[in-house]
C-alpha cells in the first residue's frame, strides 16, 4: 500500500545530508569501520547516526554478516537515491563556493594506469597553481571501472580510453545517461628488439607473426589480438602484465614482443636494445572524459574539466580531438 503524502513528509523529515552520506559511504565501503575512516567520524558515531536512522524509519537499514555489514532492502533504497541527493547538495554547496572565488571544494578523479605518470600529476600541478583551494582525490582505475565510478557517484571525472570496433567499449551502454567527451586520439607503438636491420620505418604486423608477445590489460589484450587476427595470424601471448618496465625488461631479454599506447611510453626510458616503431598499418586509441548531465554547473568540476582539455596533450604524443 502507497505511503499518504503525510507519511511520505514523515520519512522524508527523517533523513538528512549527513546520514546519506554515512549510508552511502557504507554502501561503497562494505564495513562501519571503513565507512568512518573515509568519512572522518568516530565509529561510535557512525553506529549512533544509523541506530536514529533506524528508530525513525522503524526499520532496519543495516544487518551484521560475517565480514561486516550488508544493506537491507530498505538501505539499498537510500544508498542508490543517496547518489542523486548528494550530487545535488555537492552541486549547490560548490556554487556557493565560487562566489567565495573557489577557495574550496573536492573533486575525485579516476583514470587509467598510463595517466597517472602522465596526464593526471601535470593536470594536478597546473591546476592547484590556479586554484588553491580546491581539494582532489584519485583513483586509479580501468575505463569500466572508472564510468561506473562517476555513474555510482564515487567518482566526479574519469579519464578513460577506447579502441576501435570493441564490443565491450564502455562508453556505449553502461555510459548511457553521462557526458562522454573524446580528448586526444594515443597512437599504439609496436616495442621490439632493437635487431640489426631494425630501419626507421613502421613495421608491419604480419612480420612478427613467430613472435613471442607480451599483453597487457584484459582490453589492451583483446585489442592485441583482434589487430593481429586482421592481419592473418594469432598471436602467442607468453606473458601479461600491466607493468610496463616489465613489458620493456622482458623484451630487452629476448621473451617477446608487445603492442603499448604512447602515454605508457612517455615517461619510462627505453632499456638498452628495445625500440619502439608504429605499425604498418596506423593504431590508436582515443581518450576519453566521462562525467555526469550537469557537473560542469559544479564550478570545481568545471575549472578541471576546462584545465583537462587545455593540456598540452602533444607532450605525451597525443592528437587532440576535435
Amino acid at each position: 500500500m502507497p505511503l499518504s503524502p503525510t507519511s511520505r513528509s514523515a520519512v522524508a523529515a527523517d533523513l538528512d545530508s549527513q546520514t546519506l552520506r554515512v549510508i552511502r559511504a557504507i554502501a561503497d565501503r562494505g564495513s562501519i569501520t571503513a565507512a568512518a575512516a573515509a568519512l572522518g567520524y568516530s565509529q561510535p558515531a557512525i553506529s549512533q547516526s544509523i541506530k536514529r536512522l533506524e528508530e525513525k524509519l522503524g526499520m532496519p537499514v543495516l544487518t551484521r554478516v560475517a565480514r561486516g555489514v550488508e544493506l537491507t532492502e530498505a538501505g539499498e533504497v537510500l544508498a542508490r537515491h543517496a547518489a542523486t541527493v548528494l550530487r545535488a547538495i555537492d552541486s549547490a554547496a560548490d556554487e556557493l563556493a565560487d562566489l567565495s572565488g573557489l577557495r574550496s571544494g573536492l573533486v575525485r578523479i579516476a583514470a587509467f594506469p598510463s595517466a597517472s605518470s602522465t596526464v593526471v600529476p601535470r593536470l594536478l600541478g597546473d591546476i592547484t597553481v590556479r586554484h588553491p583551494g580546491v581539494r582532489f582525490s584519485y583513483l586509479e582505475a580501468e575505463p569500466p571501472e572508472a564510468v561506473q565510478a562517476v555513474r555510482d557517484h564515487a567518482a566526479d571525472i574519469a579519464l578513460t580510453f577506447s579502441y576501435p570496433g570493441d564490443p565491450d567499449d564502455p562508453h556505449r551502454a553502461s555510459a548511457s545517461g553521462l557526458v562522454t567527451l573524446p580528448l586526444w586520439r594515443e597512437q599504439m607503438l609496436l616495442v621490439v628488439p632493437d635487431a640489426p636491420g631494425l630501419g626507421d620505418g613502421s613495421i608491419e604486423l604480419a612480420s612478427l607473426a613467430d613472435s613471442g608477445w607480451i599483453a597487457g590489460c584484459p582490453r589492451c589484450r583483446g585489442h592485441l589480438v583482434e589487430l593481429c587476427e586482421a592481419s592473418g595470424f594469432t598471436p602467442a601471448l607468453g606473458y601479461e602484465t600491466d607493468n610496463v618496465q616489465a613489458v620493456l625488461a622482458m623484451v630487452a631479454a629476448g621473451l617477446g614482443v608487445a603492442l603499448l599506447p604512447s602515454l605508457a611510453l612517455a615517461t619510462t626510458p627505453l632499456p638498452e636494445g628495445v625500440a619502439t616503431r608504429p605499425p604498418s598499418a596506423t593504431d590508436y586509441r582515443t581518450v576519453h572524459l566521462v562525467t555526469a548531465q550537469g557537473s560542469t554547473a559544479v564550478p570545481a568540476i568545471g575549472a578541471t574539466i576546462a584545465a583537462i582539455r587545455s593540456l598540452d596533450a602533444a607532450a605525451w604524443g597525443l592528437e587532440t580531438q576535435h
